[in-house]
Protein backbone atom coordinates (compact mmCIF):
# COMPACT_ATOMS: atom_id res chain seq x y z
CA UNK A 1 0.00 0.00 0.00
CA UNK A 2 2.69 2.30 0.87
CA UNK A 3 4.43 2.03 -2.45
CA UNK A 4 1.71 3.70 -4.39
CA UNK A 5 1.39 5.85 -2.19
CA UNK A 6 4.69 7.28 -2.03
CA UNK A 7 5.01 7.63 -5.77
CA UNK A 8 2.55 10.27 -5.59
CA UNK A 9 4.22 12.23 -3.12
CA UNK A 10 7.14 15.58 -4.09
CA UNK A 11 9.98 13.93 -4.74
CA UNK A 12 13.79 15.20 -4.08
CA UNK A 13 13.84 15.76 -8.07
CA UNK A 14 10.82 18.26 -7.10
CA UNK A 15 13.35 20.23 -3.98
CA UNK A 16 15.83 19.86 -6.57
CA UNK A 17 14.70 21.77 -9.60
CA UNK A 18 13.61 24.96 -7.56
CA UNK A 19 17.43 25.84 -6.61
CA UNK A 20 18.25 25.84 -10.49
CA UNK A 21 16.75 29.40 -11.12
CA UNK A 22 15.00 30.60 -8.11
CA UNK A 23 15.26 34.90 -9.44
CA UNK A 24 13.30 33.59 -12.90
CA UNK A 25 11.11 31.35 -10.82
CA UNK A 26 10.43 34.18 -8.58
CA UNK A 27 9.72 36.73 -10.93
CA UNK A 28 7.46 34.45 -12.49
CA UNK A 29 5.33 33.82 -9.43
CA UNK A 30 4.94 37.57 -8.77
CA UNK A 31 3.36 38.01 -12.39
CA UNK A 32 1.29 35.13 -12.01
CA UNK A 33 0.16 36.46 -8.71
CA UNK A 34 -0.85 40.22 -10.10
CA UNK A 35 -2.47 38.37 -12.60
CA UNK A 36 -4.19 35.86 -10.22
CA UNK A 37 -5.48 38.97 -7.70
CA UNK A 38 -8.43 39.78 -9.66
CA UNK A 39 -9.65 36.86 -10.95
CA UNK A 40 -9.58 35.31 -7.45
CA UNK A 41 -11.64 38.29 -6.05
CA UNK A 42 -13.78 37.84 -9.19
CA UNK A 43 -14.40 34.65 -9.45
CA UNK A 44 -15.02 34.12 -5.42
CA UNK A 45 -17.60 36.62 -5.55
CA UNK A 46 -19.41 34.87 -8.50
CA UNK A 47 -19.26 31.51 -7.00
CA UNK A 48 -21.28 32.99 -3.98
CA UNK A 49 -19.41 32.83 -1.24
CA UNK A 50 -17.56 35.69 -1.56
CA UNK A 51 -14.24 38.08 -2.40
CA UNK A 52 -12.87 35.98 0.76
CA UNK A 53 -13.48 32.96 -0.39
CA UNK A 54 -11.32 33.18 -3.35
CA UNK A 55 -8.75 34.34 -1.83
CA UNK A 56 -8.82 31.50 0.63
CA UNK A 57 -8.49 29.00 -2.04
CA UNK A 58 -5.63 30.81 -4.13
CA UNK A 59 -3.46 30.75 -1.05
CA UNK A 60 -4.33 27.39 0.44
CA UNK A 61 -4.86 25.16 -2.69
CA UNK A 62 -2.56 26.91 -4.86
CA UNK A 63 0.40 26.07 -2.60
CA UNK A 64 -0.74 22.60 -1.87
CA UNK A 65 -1.25 22.00 -5.69
CA UNK A 66 1.99 23.38 -6.18
CA UNK A 67 3.98 21.00 -3.93
CA UNK A 68 1.81 17.76 -4.23
CA UNK A 69 0.84 17.58 -8.32
CA UNK A 70 2.14 16.12 -11.04
CA UNK A 71 3.20 19.51 -12.89
CA UNK A 72 5.84 22.08 -12.43
CA UNK A 73 4.46 24.32 -14.49
CA UNK A 74 0.52 24.27 -12.73
CA UNK A 75 -1.15 27.26 -11.59
CA UNK A 76 -3.80 26.48 -8.94
CA UNK A 77 -7.05 28.45 -7.84
CA UNK A 78 -10.52 29.18 -8.26
CA UNK A 79 -11.64 28.85 -11.91
CA UNK A 80 -14.55 30.48 -14.12
CA UNK A 81 -15.78 26.57 -14.67
CA UNK A 82 -15.93 25.25 -10.78
CA UNK A 83 -17.66 28.30 -10.16
CA UNK A 84 -20.04 27.63 -13.29
CA UNK A 85 -21.13 24.23 -10.70
CA UNK A 86 -21.09 26.15 -7.73
CA UNK A 87 -23.48 28.45 -8.24
CA UNK A 88 -26.21 26.13 -8.54
CA UNK A 89 -24.81 23.90 -5.06
CA UNK A 90 -24.64 27.42 -3.31
CA UNK A 91 -28.58 28.07 -4.29
CA UNK A 92 -29.60 24.83 -3.17
CA UNK A 93 -27.34 23.37 -0.17
CA UNK A 94 -25.68 27.20 0.94
CA UNK A 95 -22.28 28.18 1.89
CA UNK A 96 -21.36 24.75 4.15
CA UNK A 97 -22.26 22.62 1.38
CA UNK A 98 -20.31 24.08 -1.26
CA UNK A 99 -17.54 23.49 1.59
CA UNK A 100 -18.38 20.01 2.51
CA UNK A 101 -18.60 19.38 -1.58
CA UNK A 102 -15.17 20.47 -1.71
CA UNK A 103 -13.95 18.16 0.80
CA UNK A 104 -15.92 14.89 -0.87
CA UNK A 105 -13.92 15.83 -4.23
CA UNK A 106 -10.72 16.06 -2.77
CA UNK A 107 -11.76 12.20 -1.46
CA UNK A 108 -12.61 11.37 -4.45
CA UNK A 109 -9.79 12.82 -6.33
CA UNK A 110 -7.28 11.39 -4.06
CA UNK A 111 -8.93 7.70 -5.05
CA UNK A 112 -8.67 8.95 -8.60
CA UNK A 113 -5.02 9.07 -8.45
CA UNK A 114 -4.90 5.64 -6.10
CA UNK A 115 -6.53 4.08 -8.90
CA UNK A 116 -4.44 5.31 -11.52
CA UNK A 117 -7.16 6.69 -13.56
CA UNK A 118 -5.24 9.96 -14.83
CA UNK A 119 -3.85 8.25 -17.80
CA UNK A 120 -7.54 7.81 -19.28
CA UNK A 121 -8.00 11.43 -20.12
CA UNK A 122 -5.35 11.63 -23.31
CA UNK A 123 -9.09 10.32 -24.56
CA UNK A 124 -10.38 13.08 -24.44
CA UNK A 125 -11.24 14.14 -27.89
CA UNK A 126 -10.30 17.32 -28.90
CA UNK A 127 -13.74 18.97 -30.26
CA UNK A 128 -15.38 17.85 -27.13
CA UNK A 129 -12.57 20.04 -25.24
CA UNK A 130 -12.72 22.73 -26.92
CA UNK A 131 -16.95 23.02 -27.05
CA UNK A 132 -16.54 23.14 -23.20
CA UNK A 133 -14.41 25.38 -23.15
CA UNK A 134 -16.23 27.95 -25.76
CA UNK A 135 -19.23 27.06 -22.98
CA UNK A 136 -17.54 28.05 -19.90
CA UNK A 137 -16.90 31.49 -21.80
CA UNK A 138 -20.39 32.07 -22.08
CA UNK A 139 -21.38 31.06 -18.95
CA UNK A 140 -18.95 32.92 -17.55
CA UNK A 141 -19.23 36.12 -19.80
CA UNK A 142 -22.95 36.16 -19.04
CA UNK A 143 -22.76 35.33 -15.26
CA UNK A 144 -21.11 39.11 -14.77
CA UNK A 145 -23.83 40.63 -16.37
CA UNK A 146 -25.51 41.65 -13.06
CA UNK A 147 -22.51 43.08 -11.82
CA UNK A 148 -21.38 44.63 -15.08
CA UNK A 149 -24.72 46.76 -15.14
CA UNK A 150 -24.54 47.33 -11.13
CA UNK A 151 -27.90 45.85 -10.59
CA UNK A 152 -28.82 43.07 -7.96
CA UNK A 153 -28.15 39.60 -9.08
CA UNK A 154 -31.60 38.38 -9.55
CA UNK A 155 -33.02 35.20 -8.81
CA UNK A 156 -32.58 31.90 -10.47
CA UNK A 157 -30.00 28.79 -11.78
CA UNK A 158 -29.87 29.67 -15.19
CA UNK A 159 -27.14 31.97 -16.61
CA UNK A 160 -29.61 32.98 -19.57
CA UNK A 161 -32.65 33.83 -17.53
CA UNK A 162 -30.75 35.36 -14.82
CA UNK A 163 -28.81 37.70 -17.53
CA UNK A 164 -31.94 38.63 -19.30
CA UNK A 165 -33.86 39.30 -16.44
CA UNK A 166 -30.67 41.74 -14.88
CA UNK A 167 -30.78 44.01 -18.60
CA UNK A 168 -34.56 44.21 -17.75
CA UNK A 169 -33.73 45.90 -14.31
CA UNK A 170 -31.03 47.77 -15.80
CA UNK A 171 -33.50 48.96 -18.12
CA UNK A 172 -35.93 50.46 -15.73
CA UNK A 173 -33.22 51.79 -13.41
CA UNK A 174 -29.80 52.20 -15.35
CA UNK A 175 -26.47 52.37 -13.51
CA UNK A 176 -24.19 53.91 -16.41
CA UNK A 177 -21.10 53.76 -13.54
CA UNK A 178 -21.20 50.45 -13.08
CA UNK A 179 -20.92 49.86 -16.86
CA UNK A 180 -18.23 52.34 -17.75
CA UNK A 181 -16.41 50.96 -15.66
CA UNK A 182 -16.43 47.26 -16.33
CA UNK A 183 -16.65 47.89 -20.65
CA UNK A 184 -13.47 50.19 -19.55
CA UNK A 185 -11.49 47.34 -17.56
CA UNK A 186 -12.29 45.01 -19.99
CA UNK A 187 -11.16 47.69 -22.97
CA UNK A 188 -7.59 47.84 -20.97
CA UNK A 189 -6.79 44.50 -20.90
CA UNK A 190 -8.52 43.53 -24.45
CA UNK A 191 -6.47 46.20 -26.33
CA UNK A 192 -3.53 45.91 -23.89
CA UNK A 193 -3.36 42.24 -24.18
CA UNK A 194 -2.59 43.13 -27.96
CA UNK A 195 -0.25 45.79 -27.72
CA UNK A 196 2.45 43.97 -24.81
CA UNK A 197 0.96 41.02 -23.93
CA UNK A 198 3.46 40.91 -21.03
CA UNK A 199 2.17 43.76 -19.43
CA UNK A 200 -0.24 42.54 -16.54
CA UNK A 201 -3.31 45.05 -17.23
CA UNK A 202 -5.90 43.29 -15.30
CA UNK A 203 -4.20 44.43 -12.16
CA UNK A 204 -3.22 47.77 -13.41
CA UNK A 205 -7.13 48.41 -14.80
CA UNK A 206 -8.52 47.17 -11.39
CA UNK A 207 -6.41 49.56 -9.80
CA UNK A 208 -7.32 52.78 -11.92
CA UNK A 209 -10.97 51.71 -11.68
CA UNK A 210 -10.98 51.16 -7.52
CA UNK A 211 -9.20 54.53 -7.83
CA UNK A 212 -11.66 56.65 -10.27
CA UNK A 213 -14.23 55.46 -7.76
CA UNK A 214 -12.81 56.61 -4.89
CA UNK A 215 -11.43 60.01 -6.04
CA UNK A 216 -14.75 60.27 -7.65
CA UNK A 217 -17.06 59.08 -4.45
CA UNK A 218 -19.18 57.26 -7.05
CA UNK A 219 -21.48 55.81 -4.83
CA UNK A 220 -23.15 53.63 -7.47
CA UNK A 221 -19.85 51.87 -7.95
CA UNK A 222 -20.64 49.40 -5.35
CA UNK A 223 -16.95 47.97 -3.52
CA UNK A 224 -16.17 44.18 -2.62
CA UNK A 225 -16.86 45.23 1.17
CA UNK A 226 -14.79 44.49 4.32
CA UNK A 227 -12.56 41.39 3.64
CA UNK A 228 -10.77 39.36 6.43
CA UNK A 229 -7.36 40.22 7.35
CA UNK A 230 -5.76 37.13 7.77
CA UNK A 231 -7.06 33.63 6.35
CA UNK A 232 -9.61 31.85 9.11
CA UNK A 233 -8.61 29.27 11.61
CA UNK A 234 -8.83 25.75 10.06
CA UNK A 235 -12.50 24.42 10.56
CA UNK A 236 -15.00 21.43 10.11
CA UNK A 237 -17.54 23.14 11.31
CA UNK A 238 -19.62 23.05 8.23
CA UNK A 239 -19.74 19.46 7.99
CA UNK A 240 -23.17 17.75 8.68
CA UNK A 241 -22.58 14.19 8.33
CA UNK A 242 -26.54 13.46 7.61
CA UNK A 243 -26.21 16.14 4.35
CA UNK A 244 -23.65 13.88 2.94
CA UNK A 245 -25.47 11.33 1.24
CA UNK A 246 -27.19 14.61 -1.01
CA UNK A 247 -24.38 15.90 -1.65
CA UNK A 248 -22.30 13.06 -3.36
CA UNK A 249 -23.77 13.89 -6.52
CA UNK A 250 -22.31 17.29 -6.39
CA UNK A 251 -18.92 16.28 -5.02
CA UNK A 252 -18.83 13.56 -8.02
CA UNK A 253 -19.57 16.94 -10.62
CA UNK A 254 -16.81 18.52 -8.61
CA UNK A 255 -14.32 15.94 -8.68
CA UNK A 256 -14.82 15.29 -12.16
CA UNK A 257 -14.68 19.13 -13.37
CA UNK A 258 -11.14 19.38 -11.49
CA UNK A 259 -9.67 16.54 -12.65
CA UNK A 260 -10.47 16.94 -16.43
CA UNK A 261 -9.71 21.11 -16.36
CA UNK A 262 -6.75 20.81 -14.24
CA UNK A 263 -5.26 18.07 -16.91
CA UNK A 264 -6.04 19.28 -19.89
CA UNK A 265 -4.05 22.69 -17.82
CA UNK A 266 -1.01 20.64 -17.60
CA UNK A 267 -1.16 18.93 -21.23
CA UNK A 268 -1.46 22.82 -22.53
CA UNK A 269 1.43 23.30 -20.18
CA UNK A 270 3.22 20.89 -21.65
CA UNK A 271 2.82 21.91 -24.80
CA UNK A 272 4.23 25.29 -24.51
CA UNK A 273 7.40 23.84 -23.10
CA UNK A 274 10.62 21.49 -23.90
CA UNK A 275 11.49 19.16 -22.12
CA UNK A 276 8.59 19.13 -19.20
CA UNK A 277 6.19 16.25 -19.06
CA UNK A 278 3.55 16.26 -16.40
CA UNK A 279 2.11 13.10 -13.88
CA UNK A 280 -1.12 13.16 -14.42
CA UNK A 281 -1.84 10.47 -11.66
CA UNK A 282 0.51 13.22 -9.36
CA UNK A 283 -1.56 15.78 -10.84
CA UNK A 284 -4.96 14.85 -9.44
CA UNK A 285 -3.47 13.91 -6.08
CA UNK A 286 -2.14 17.22 -5.59
CA UNK A 287 -5.59 18.48 -6.91
CA UNK A 288 -7.21 16.21 -4.18
CA UNK A 289 -4.95 17.57 -1.37
CA UNK A 290 -5.71 20.86 -2.46
CA UNK A 291 -9.29 20.61 -2.26
CA UNK A 292 -9.42 18.81 1.35
CA UNK A 293 -7.67 21.61 2.81
CA UNK A 294 -9.26 24.55 1.01
CA UNK A 295 -12.68 24.11 2.76
CA UNK A 296 -11.14 23.92 5.94
CA UNK A 297 -10.00 27.99 5.74
CA UNK A 298 -13.39 28.72 3.91
CA UNK A 299 -12.15 28.18 -0.02
CA UNK A 300 -14.37 26.95 -2.59
CA UNK A 301 -13.15 23.98 -4.70
CA UNK A 302 -10.47 24.43 -6.63
CA UNK A 303 -8.75 23.06 -10.49
CA UNK A 304 -5.13 24.45 -12.16
CA UNK A 305 -6.21 27.50 -14.22
CA UNK A 306 -5.26 27.39 -17.81
CA UNK A 307 -4.75 31.11 -18.21
CA UNK A 308 -2.61 31.67 -14.85
CA UNK A 309 -0.71 28.65 -15.60
CA UNK A 310 0.07 30.21 -19.40
CA UNK A 311 1.30 32.86 -18.12
CA UNK A 312 3.54 31.02 -15.40
CA UNK A 313 5.39 29.17 -18.79
CA UNK A 314 5.73 32.89 -20.41
CA UNK A 315 7.24 34.60 -17.98
CA UNK A 316 9.60 31.98 -17.57
CA UNK A 317 8.76 29.64 -14.72
CA UNK A 318 11.07 26.74 -14.24
CA UNK A 319 9.46 24.53 -11.16
CA UNK A 320 7.27 24.37 -8.77
CA UNK A 321 8.58 27.74 -7.04
CA UNK A 322 7.07 29.73 -9.06
CA UNK A 323 3.22 28.89 -8.47
CA UNK A 324 4.41 28.63 -4.65
CA UNK A 325 5.83 32.37 -5.04
CA UNK A 326 2.34 33.22 -6.13
CA UNK A 327 0.25 31.88 -3.55
CA UNK A 328 2.50 33.02 -1.05
CA UNK A 329 2.32 36.88 -2.41
CA UNK A 330 -1.21 36.47 -2.85
CA UNK A 331 -0.96 35.42 1.10
CA UNK A 332 0.86 38.72 1.69
CA UNK A 333 -2.28 40.39 -0.02
CA UNK A 334 -4.63 38.83 2.23
CA UNK A 335 -2.89 39.89 5.64
CA UNK A 336 -1.57 42.96 4.38
CA UNK A 337 -3.68 44.74 1.66
CA UNK A 338 -7.11 43.61 2.75
CA UNK A 339 -8.88 46.94 4.05
CA UNK A 340 -7.20 48.51 0.12
CA UNK A 341 -8.57 45.07 -1.45
CA UNK A 342 -12.24 45.74 -0.17
CA UNK A 343 -12.56 49.22 -2.07
CA UNK A 344 -12.39 47.39 -5.47
CA UNK A 345 -15.59 48.36 -7.42
CA UNK A 346 -17.46 44.46 -8.02
CA UNK A 347 -17.90 46.15 -11.68
CA UNK A 348 -14.56 46.34 -11.84
CA UNK A 349 -14.07 42.38 -11.27
CA UNK A 350 -16.47 41.72 -13.90
CA UNK A 351 -14.80 43.33 -16.36
CA UNK A 352 -11.89 41.61 -15.94
CA UNK A 353 -14.16 37.94 -16.30
CA UNK A 354 -15.52 39.59 -19.14
CA UNK A 355 -11.97 40.24 -20.75
CA UNK A 356 -11.08 36.83 -19.66
CA UNK A 357 -14.51 34.72 -20.93
CA UNK A 358 -13.76 36.68 -24.38
CA UNK A 359 -9.93 35.57 -24.24
CA UNK A 360 -10.65 32.18 -23.89
CA UNK A 361 -12.61 31.73 -26.92
CA UNK A 362 -10.27 30.88 -29.84
CA UNK A 363 -11.78 31.32 -32.73
CA UNK A 364 -9.18 29.84 -34.88
CA UNK A 365 -9.18 26.37 -32.59
CA UNK A 366 -13.37 26.43 -33.05
CA UNK A 367 -13.56 27.50 -36.76
CA UNK A 368 -10.52 24.32 -37.27
CA UNK A 369 -12.72 22.13 -35.57
CA UNK A 370 -15.64 23.03 -37.63
CA UNK A 371 -14.12 22.45 -40.76
CA UNK A 372 -12.52 19.16 -39.99
CA UNK A 373 -15.41 17.12 -40.42
CA UNK A 374 -19.46 16.82 -39.65
CA UNK A 375 -18.96 14.69 -36.70
CA UNK A 376 -16.18 17.08 -35.26
CA UNK A 377 -18.73 19.94 -35.85
CA UNK A 378 -21.46 17.74 -34.60
CA UNK A 379 -19.44 17.10 -31.50
CA UNK A 380 -18.15 20.65 -30.50
CA UNK A 381 -21.93 22.32 -30.91
CA UNK A 382 -23.83 19.61 -28.77
CA UNK A 383 -20.93 19.84 -26.14
CA UNK A 384 -20.75 23.78 -26.10
CA UNK A 385 -24.62 23.97 -25.99
CA UNK A 386 -24.86 21.43 -23.25
CA UNK A 387 -22.79 23.77 -21.30
CA UNK A 388 -24.34 26.63 -21.36
CA UNK A 389 -27.96 24.69 -21.27
CA UNK A 390 -27.45 21.80 -18.90
CA UNK A 391 -24.57 21.47 -16.47
CA UNK A 392 -20.70 20.91 -17.60
CA UNK A 393 -20.19 17.38 -16.54
CA UNK A 394 -23.03 16.52 -18.13
CA UNK A 395 -21.96 18.67 -21.32
CA UNK A 396 -19.17 16.62 -20.96
CA UNK A 397 -20.60 13.01 -20.54
CA UNK A 398 -22.66 13.61 -23.84
CA UNK A 399 -19.78 14.76 -25.73
CA UNK A 400 -17.79 12.10 -24.89
CA UNK A 401 -20.98 9.63 -25.64
CA UNK A 402 -21.47 10.97 -29.03
CA UNK A 403 -17.82 11.77 -30.26
CA UNK A 404 -17.52 7.76 -29.05
CA UNK A 405 -20.65 6.46 -30.97
CA UNK A 406 -19.34 8.65 -34.08
CA UNK A 407 -16.26 7.34 -33.53
CA UNK A 408 -17.60 3.60 -33.05
CA UNK A 409 -19.75 4.29 -36.72
CA UNK A 410 -16.48 5.45 -38.67
CA UNK A 411 -13.98 2.52 -37.76
CA UNK A 412 -17.74 0.27 -38.23
CA UNK A 413 -17.62 1.39 -41.79
CA UNK A 414 -14.01 0.38 -42.35
CA UNK A 415 -14.61 -3.12 -41.87
CA UNK A 416 -15.43 -5.23 -45.18
CA UNK A 417 -16.41 -8.66 -45.98
CA UNK A 418 -15.83 -9.33 -49.85
CA UNK A 419 -15.78 -12.32 -51.92
CA UNK A 420 -12.80 -13.53 -53.31
CA UNK A 421 -11.39 -15.83 -56.20
CA UNK A 422 -10.01 -19.31 -55.48
CA UNK A 423 -6.44 -20.45 -56.32
CA UNK A 424 -7.01 -24.01 -58.30
CA UNK A 425 -4.32 -23.31 -60.22
CA UNK A 426 -3.68 -26.97 -60.32
CA UNK A 427 -7.12 -28.93 -61.09
CA UNK A 428 -8.52 -29.49 -64.50
CA UNK A 429 -10.67 -26.95 -66.69
CA UNK A 430 -13.61 -29.75 -65.31
CA UNK A 431 -12.65 -29.92 -61.94
CA UNK A 432 -12.12 -26.14 -61.73
CA UNK A 433 -15.73 -25.27 -62.82
CA UNK A 434 -17.08 -27.69 -60.29
CA UNK A 435 -14.96 -25.93 -57.37
CA UNK A 436 -16.31 -22.45 -58.71
CA UNK A 437 -19.78 -23.68 -58.39
CA UNK A 438 -19.83 -25.11 -54.92
CA UNK A 439 -16.97 -23.31 -52.96
CA UNK A 440 -17.12 -19.57 -52.04
CA UNK A 441 -14.92 -17.65 -50.08
CA UNK A 442 -14.62 -14.37 -48.32
CA UNK A 443 -12.13 -12.41 -46.74
CA UNK A 444 -12.98 -10.40 -43.78
CA UNK A 445 -10.96 -7.14 -43.26
CA UNK A 446 -10.97 -4.62 -40.37
CA UNK A 447 -12.90 -5.26 -37.30
CA UNK A 448 -15.35 -7.63 -35.92
CA UNK A 449 -17.27 -6.05 -33.02
CA UNK A 450 -20.57 -5.06 -32.18
CA UNK A 451 -21.06 -2.30 -34.24
CA UNK A 452 -19.84 -4.25 -37.54
CA UNK A 453 -21.05 -7.57 -37.08
CA UNK A 454 -24.56 -7.78 -37.74
CA UNK A 455 -23.85 -6.56 -40.78
CA UNK A 456 -21.80 -9.83 -41.44
CA UNK A 457 -24.38 -12.05 -40.32
CA UNK A 458 -27.10 -10.46 -43.49
CA UNK A 459 -23.93 -10.89 -45.39
CA UNK A 460 -23.39 -14.30 -44.54
CA UNK A 461 -26.86 -15.63 -44.29
CA UNK A 462 -28.01 -14.73 -47.99
CA UNK A 463 -24.95 -16.89 -49.59
CA UNK A 464 -26.89 -19.48 -51.96
CA UNK A 465 -26.48 -22.69 -53.84
CA UNK A 466 -23.18 -23.43 -52.60
CA UNK A 467 -21.73 -26.53 -50.89
CA UNK A 468 -18.58 -25.14 -48.82
CA UNK A 469 -18.24 -21.50 -47.63
CA UNK A 470 -14.79 -20.68 -46.52
CA UNK A 471 -14.08 -17.36 -44.37
CA UNK A 472 -10.51 -16.14 -44.86
CA UNK A 473 -10.22 -14.31 -41.48
CA UNK A 474 -6.34 -13.42 -41.07
CA UNK A 475 -7.56 -10.08 -41.84
CA UNK A 476 -9.58 -9.09 -38.48
CA UNK A 477 -8.02 -6.74 -36.85
CA UNK A 478 -10.00 -7.18 -33.97
CA UNK A 479 -12.89 -9.06 -32.64
CA UNK A 480 -15.62 -9.11 -29.40
CA UNK A 481 -18.14 -11.24 -27.80
CA UNK A 482 -20.61 -9.80 -29.91
CA UNK A 483 -18.82 -10.39 -33.59
CA UNK A 484 -17.75 -14.07 -32.33
CA UNK A 485 -21.28 -14.64 -31.54
CA UNK A 486 -22.89 -13.31 -34.79
CA UNK A 487 -20.27 -15.43 -36.56
CA UNK A 488 -21.70 -18.61 -34.88
CA UNK A 489 -25.33 -17.44 -35.84
CA UNK A 490 -24.14 -17.06 -39.08
CA UNK A 491 -22.25 -20.64 -39.08
CA UNK A 492 -25.05 -22.54 -37.39
CA UNK A 493 -27.68 -20.95 -39.88
CA UNK A 494 -25.70 -22.03 -42.90
CA UNK A 495 -25.14 -25.60 -41.59
CA UNK A 496 -29.13 -26.12 -41.01
CA UNK A 497 -28.96 -25.28 -45.04
CA UNK A 498 -26.22 -28.46 -45.95
CA UNK A 499 -23.75 -25.64 -46.37
CA UNK A 500 -20.53 -26.22 -44.78
CA UNK A 501 -18.37 -23.92 -43.55
CA UNK A 502 -14.56 -23.85 -43.46
CA UNK A 503 -11.97 -21.12 -41.87
CA UNK A 504 -8.31 -20.12 -42.21
CA UNK A 505 -6.20 -17.79 -40.62
CA UNK A 506 -7.41 -17.17 -37.46
CA UNK A 507 -5.12 -15.42 -35.00
CA UNK A 508 -4.55 -16.64 -31.17
CA UNK A 509 -6.71 -13.21 -29.69
CA UNK A 510 -8.97 -14.06 -31.89
CA UNK A 511 -9.30 -18.11 -30.47
CA UNK A 512 -9.82 -16.92 -27.38
CA UNK A 513 -13.14 -15.21 -27.97
CA UNK A 514 -14.11 -17.73 -30.42
CA UNK A 515 -13.53 -20.16 -27.78
CA UNK A 516 -15.51 -18.14 -25.06
CA UNK A 517 -19.04 -18.59 -26.82
CA UNK A 518 -18.99 -21.64 -28.53
CA UNK A 519 -18.15 -20.72 -32.09
CA UNK A 520 -14.63 -22.50 -32.31
CA UNK A 521 -16.07 -26.17 -31.94
CA UNK A 522 -18.52 -25.30 -35.05
CA UNK A 523 -15.29 -23.80 -37.16
CA UNK A 524 -12.92 -27.10 -35.33
CA UNK A 525 -15.63 -29.75 -36.02
CA UNK A 526 -14.37 -32.49 -38.53
CA UNK A 527 -11.16 -30.80 -38.94
CA UNK A 528 -13.30 -27.35 -40.59
CA UNK A 529 -10.28 -24.97 -39.22
CA UNK A 530 -7.26 -24.39 -41.25
CA UNK A 531 -3.83 -22.34 -41.02
CA UNK A 532 -4.07 -21.24 -44.59
CA UNK A 533 -6.20 -20.27 -47.27
CA UNK A 534 -5.23 -22.91 -50.01
CA UNK A 535 -5.20 -25.91 -47.00
CA UNK A 536 -8.77 -24.76 -46.74
CA UNK A 537 -9.32 -25.20 -50.37
CA UNK A 538 -8.26 -28.42 -50.32
CA UNK A 539 -10.31 -29.56 -47.47
CA UNK A 540 -13.20 -28.29 -49.57
CA UNK A 541 -12.38 -30.12 -51.90
CA UNK A 542 -11.92 -33.37 -50.19
CA UNK A 543 -15.26 -32.35 -48.75
CA UNK A 544 -16.85 -32.30 -52.13
CA UNK A 545 -15.40 -35.50 -52.72
CA UNK A 546 -16.58 -37.12 -49.87
CA UNK A 547 -20.07 -36.45 -50.73
CA UNK A 548 -20.03 -37.57 -54.32
CA UNK A 549 -19.56 -33.65 -56.43
CA UNK A 550 -15.95 -34.53 -56.85
CA UNK A 551 -14.00 -37.62 -58.41
CA UNK A 552 -11.38 -38.96 -56.15
CA UNK A 553 -8.76 -36.23 -55.27
CA UNK A 554 -5.15 -36.78 -56.71
CA UNK A 555 -2.58 -37.62 -53.79
CA UNK A 556 -0.57 -34.74 -54.71
CA UNK A 557 -3.17 -31.84 -54.85
CA UNK A 558 -3.65 -30.97 -51.44
CA UNK A 559 0.39 -30.72 -51.40
CA UNK A 560 0.29 -29.00 -54.20
CA UNK A 561 -1.96 -26.68 -52.37
CA UNK A 562 0.03 -26.51 -49.54
CA UNK A 563 3.12 -25.39 -51.36
CA UNK A 564 1.33 -22.16 -52.58
CA UNK A 565 0.08 -20.78 -49.46
CA UNK A 566 1.95 -18.01 -49.62
CA UNK A 567 -0.08 -16.55 -52.36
Amino acid sequence: MWSPVRSLLPAREDFAAMKRDPRRDLLAGLTVAIVALPLALGFGVSSGLGAEAGLATAVVAGALAALFGGSNLQVSGPTGAMTVVLVPIVAEHGPGGVLAVGLLAGLMLVALALLRAGTYMRYVPAPVVEGFTFGIACVIFLQQVPNALGVGKPEGERVLVVAWHAVQDFMRTPNWTAVTLAAGVAAVMLLGARWRPTVPFSILAVIAATAVAQLLHLDEAAPIGDLPSGLPAPSLGFLDLSTLGSLAAPALAVAALAALESLLSATVADGMTVGQQHDPDRELFGQGVANLAAPLFGGVPATAAIARTAVNVRTGAHSRLAALTHAAVLAVVVFVAAPLVSKIPLAALAGVLLATAIRMVEVGALRAMAKATRSDALVLVLTAVATLALDLVYAVIIGLVVAGALALRAVAGQARMEQTSLDLADHSDEEHALLAEHIVAYRIDGPLFFAAAHRFLLELSEVADVRVVILRMSRITTMDATGALVLKDAIEKLNRRGIVVMSSGIRPGQRQVLDSVGALDLLGREGREYATTPEAIAGARAHLHGVGVLPAVPAQSGARAAEEASR
